[in-house]
């Protein structure tokens, strides 16, 4: 066994940043002219269990290429101070709504680039870096092995480095490409980092995201450590390689003739991955149709250009070794899945032409107890350098990203971010479009204002309201305090919208991810607690449920239960309270079949009944009488209408702060709930009879809002 310290440089915006834990230390100077000047790095030794080609080292030579000198000494020239500032800026920062999490930033391109020098041969074994552009993450922030694919480089996380190195400290498996090391060496390398890394802190799960052969590797290692705390994630896992279409390609690879082996590349650059989508993955989607395919035709270029690239990558004797690596992965892996008791979330294309990628995921959850599969049916292979699959946002919206044991709705939930903002909201703007939604509020002097100045900027703020059909006022509502006020609505919503129960079959991002992704949490009195210590705004429905899937005629009609369930809790934190009506449901959707109606038809009756018994166990209303009881769930009829508009009016926010004692006594509290309930029914009264005087509801109005939008006029 031989400790070794390796470092290696790519380009300013890439370098090595160990932070392992292990027998020594040794300071690492970059001295270049550019943006890399003076950059100074502390590195600690990586131990590695085996001597690579025969040679053991215990020093870093100094090497010059480039322009660059990287000298090695021991010591800890500059490192306490960077580590001072790392905690400094661990404890300071904390995510905003809309932080920018730099997604679509880096591309294909600087992978190709990076590779050129990453690849350069140095002798050395397979090691951990951290690409810079991760940053200093968040205090506490959990750590996060990448382990890579055939390619081996460790840059497969460059379109999310960015993110992910905000929440995550990010750890990168580089295997040089002479490497020759077996799949159980590899498995027992990484299983020696993990458990140090345990043994620091063991209280925090750590993450492993293994991107195709790294797939094997990851479960490998998730089996064999059932005790520690794992977050799993796979991007096309490469345990299906016994039915991949690679396996005849072995003898003819071997048979195949150097001189033609740069063609290869090319080859596979075309079954991994779906190049367009590679091309418009740093393409902002909302730029006019000329410019992006302008841009779309600019990136494929440079794609082509880059490709040569890859037989430097994946040189012949290296290819047929990682073929016969994955091989022998495969096959060690899938003896040992039924071991696996760490959280594993799969990503699966529908385009893998390397892999039977789908059905394998299906495979795959059916022998692992804790797993969940998200479905990209228009990805290729190499799913993690493709267009429309962002990392962090699937960890976040399947309630994935966790600090602890078990996950919390509060302590662990990272704000949407711009590029989450624009993909979800901003980029279905027909919606907002369709709707037109118009919001006033009421400042403390009483007066009506259009927008939402009269509501409090800081929280602690519940907002209570009427829950319109199918909750059609929740998209334009949460996006326009992020638009207006930047700030995030944290919505309290029924329990089975967070449970196993509504998981969909194609297993495809669904509206219950981004509901996660924007701050939904199930009704609990824990929840509320949280949210209000936390001084956060929360947007509660009294009617829940029973509000948002009611019966023909019962438009604008509240149903609340008879006891005060949340005054006491707001006086408390000396939360503001901010009462809110919305009407619209009936101008942009007729309810055509209701619960009764539904319920009288075969077959469909039957399954709403099945599905009810299935969530009785989570029903927040149990114990309770009267109609709000009542909370058949169900999918109604709808058919839309001819855009209409939704309005909303924020009424005079209500302040319960230095009103504790007085709210303990049930009958006030009982008094100022019922003030609440009257003061969202007269503000859907006030909205019933504004909109009728709007001159931009309808057809016509719908056209002239268009219009004007375009003409950058209010309406």
């Amino acid at each position: 066994m031989a400790s070794i310290v390796k470092c290696f440089w790519a380009s300013p915006h890439f370098a090595l940043n160990l932070n392992k834990k292990c027998h020594y230390r040794s300071g690492i100077q970059c001295l270049a002219s550019g943006d890399s000047a003076d950059a100074a790095l502390s590195v600690e030794s990586v131990k590695v269990n085996r001597i690579v080609n025969g040679v053991s080292s215990s020093a870093v030579k100094e090497k010059e290429s480039d322009g660059l000198l990287i000298e090695v000494g021991h010591g800890h020239r500059g490192s306490n101070v960077d580590e001072k500032n790392r905690e400094k800026v661990s404890e300071e920062e904390k995510l905003e709504p809309l932080w920018d999490d730099g997604y679509g930033t880096q591309s294909v391109k600087d992978y190709l680039d990076l590779a050129k020098e990453i690849i350069k041969p140095d002798g050395g074994p397979p090691r951990w870096f951290t690409p810079i552009s991760c940053g200093p993450p968040l205090k506490d922030s959990p750590i996060l092995l990448f382990l890579p694919g055939m390619d081996g480089l460790g840059l497969g996380l460059i379109l999310h480095n960015k993110s992910l190195g905000k929440v995550f400290q990010v750890w990168c498996m580089h295997i040089p490409v002479q490497d020759r090391t077996p799949f159980e060496a590899f498995v027992e390398w990484v299983e020696e980092t993990l458990r140090s890394e345990h043994s620091s802190a063991p209280k925090r799960p750590i993450y492993l995201v293994g991107d195709s052969i790294g797939g094997c590797l990851a479960l490998a290692v998730a089996a064999r450590n059932p005790n520690i705390d794992l977050v799993v994630v796979l991007a096309n896992p490469a345990t299906s390689f016994g039915r991949s279409q690679l396996q005849p390609l072995l003898p003819l690879l071997e048979a195949l003739p150097d001189e033609l082996h740069t063609t290869v590349p090319y080859l596979l650059s075309f079954i991994m991955g779906d190049p367009v989508k590679m091309a418009t993955a740093n393409i902002d989607s909302m730029l006019p149709p000329t410019r992006y395919f302008e841009q779309l035709s600019e990136n494929l270029t440079g794609l082509l250009l880059r490709l040569s690239g890859l037989s430097d990558i994946l040189p012949k004797e290296t290819l047929l070794w990682k073929l016969k690596l994955l091989k022998s992965a495969a096959a060690f892996t899938n003896s040992r899945l039924h071991a696996i008791k760490a959280e594993v979330l799969i990503l699966a294309s529908g385009k893998d032409n390397m892999l039977p990628s789908e059905n394998e995921a299906w495979r795959l959850s059916r022998s692992i107890r804790n797993c969940k599969i998200r479905y990209f049916k228009d990805n290729g292979h190499t799913i993690l350098l493709e267009d429309g699959v962002n990392l962090l946002t699937i960890i976040k919206g399947t309630c994935t990203y966790r600090r602890s044991r078990n996950y919390d709705f509060v302590a662990d939930f990272l704000p949407p971010s711009k590029s989450e903002f624009k993909q979800t909201l901003l980029g279905n703007g027909w919606f907002r479009n369709y709707t037109g939604p118009v919001m006033w509020s009421t400042t403390e002097d009483g007066k009506i204002v259009r927008g939402l100045s009269g509501v409090p900027n800081e929280g602690p703020v519940i907002l209570v309201g009427y829950h319109m059909l199918m909750g059609l006022e929740l998209v334009p509502l949460v996006e326009q305090f992020l638009m207006e006020k930047k700030i995030l609505v944290r919505g309290i919503a029924h329990p089975t919208l967070f449970s196993q129960l509504v998981e969909s079959e194609n297993k495809e991002l669904s509206i219950f991810d981004t509901l996660r992704l924007y701050g939904g949490l199930p009704v609990s009195a824990g929840n509320l607690f949280k949210l209000l210590a936390t001084k956060s705004h929360v947007l509660l429905y009294p009617g829940g449920a029973r509000e948002a899937l009611h019966r023909k005629g019962e438009e604008y009609k509240l149903f609340w239960p008879e006891q005060p369930e949340f005054v006491r809790m707001a006086a408390r934190f000396g939360a503001t309270i901010v009462p809110f009506g919305v009407v619209g449901e009936d101008d942009i959707a007729e309810l055509v079949l209701d619960c009764d109606d539904l319920m009288r038809i075969p077959n469909i009756g039957d399954k709403i009944r099945r599905d009810n018994e299935r969530y009785k166990d989570l029903n927040v209303r149990t114990g309770m009488s009267g109609e709000v009881a009542n909370q058949t769930l169900y999918l109604p009829g709808l058919l839309p209408k001819i855009p209409g508009r939704v309005y909303y009016l924020f009424r005079k926010p209500i302040p319960t702060k230095g009103k504790q004692d007085m709210l303990k006594d049930r009958s006030n509290a009982k008094e100022l709930y019922l003030h609440i309930k009257s003061e969202v029914e007269n503000s859907i009264a006030y909205l019933l009879k504004r909109r009728k005087e709007d001159p931009y509801r309808g057809f016509e109005g719908y056209v002239r809002r268009l219009l004007q939008t375009r003409e950058g006029v209010e309406h």
